[in-house]
Protein backbone atom coordinates (compact mmCIF):
# COMPACT_ATOMS: atom_id res chain seq x y z
CA UNK A 1 0.00 0.00 0.00
CA UNK A 2 3.05 2.28 -0.02
CA UNK A 3 2.55 3.12 -3.70
CA UNK A 4 -1.08 4.15 -3.93
CA UNK A 5 -1.75 5.29 -7.48
CA UNK A 6 -2.52 9.00 -7.31
CA UNK A 7 -3.40 8.73 -3.64
CA UNK A 8 -6.85 7.25 -4.39
CA UNK A 9 -8.12 4.27 -2.41
CA UNK A 10 -10.85 1.74 -3.12
CA UNK A 11 -13.23 0.64 -0.37
CA UNK A 12 -11.15 -2.53 0.09
CA UNK A 13 -7.88 -0.60 0.34
CA UNK A 14 -9.37 1.90 2.78
CA UNK A 15 -10.77 -0.93 4.87
CA UNK A 16 -7.25 -2.35 5.15
CA UNK A 17 -5.69 1.08 5.74
CA UNK A 18 -8.09 1.96 8.57
CA UNK A 19 -8.30 -1.62 9.84
CA UNK A 20 -12.10 -1.55 9.93
CA UNK A 21 -14.70 -3.68 8.14
CA UNK A 22 -16.05 -2.59 4.76
CA UNK A 23 -19.55 -2.60 6.25
CA UNK A 24 -18.48 0.14 8.68
CA UNK A 25 -17.08 2.19 5.80
CA UNK A 26 -20.32 1.86 3.84
CA UNK A 27 -22.20 3.09 6.91
CA UNK A 28 -19.88 6.10 7.28
CA UNK A 29 -20.33 6.89 3.57
CA UNK A 30 -24.13 6.63 3.80
CA UNK A 31 -24.15 8.97 6.79
CA UNK A 32 -21.81 11.44 5.03
CA UNK A 33 -19.29 11.18 7.86
CA UNK A 34 -16.23 10.30 5.75
CA UNK A 35 -14.85 12.14 2.70
CA UNK A 36 -15.70 10.07 -0.37
CA UNK A 37 -16.59 10.26 -4.03
CA UNK A 38 -18.68 7.90 -6.09
CA UNK A 39 -17.24 7.03 -9.50
CA UNK A 40 -19.85 5.08 -11.43
CA UNK A 41 -20.95 2.36 -9.03
CA UNK A 42 -17.75 2.46 -6.98
CA UNK A 43 -16.66 4.56 -4.01
CA UNK A 44 -13.22 6.17 -4.04
CA UNK A 45 -11.35 7.92 -1.26
CA UNK A 46 -8.43 10.35 -1.48
CA UNK A 47 -5.78 9.27 1.00
CA UNK A 48 -4.89 12.88 1.83
CA UNK A 49 -8.54 13.67 2.65
CA UNK A 50 -8.81 10.52 4.79
CA UNK A 51 -5.65 11.42 6.72
CA UNK A 52 -6.98 14.95 7.30
CA UNK A 53 -10.36 13.50 8.37
CA UNK A 54 -8.60 11.21 10.86
CA UNK A 55 -6.74 14.17 12.37
CA UNK A 56 -9.92 16.26 12.59
CA UNK A 57 -11.88 13.39 14.12
CA UNK A 58 -9.14 12.76 16.68
CA UNK A 59 -8.94 16.48 17.50
CA UNK A 60 -12.73 16.82 17.84
CA UNK A 61 -12.97 13.76 20.09
CA UNK A 62 -10.17 14.95 22.36
CA UNK A 63 -11.87 18.35 22.72
CA UNK A 64 -15.27 16.86 23.49
CA UNK A 65 -13.69 14.54 26.05
CA UNK A 66 -12.16 17.54 27.85
CA UNK A 67 -15.63 18.92 28.55
CA UNK A 68 -16.61 15.98 30.68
Amino acid sequence: MDEILGGVLTIEELSTYLKIPKSTLYKLVREGRIPSQKVGRHWRFRKMAIDRWLEETRTNESHSGADR
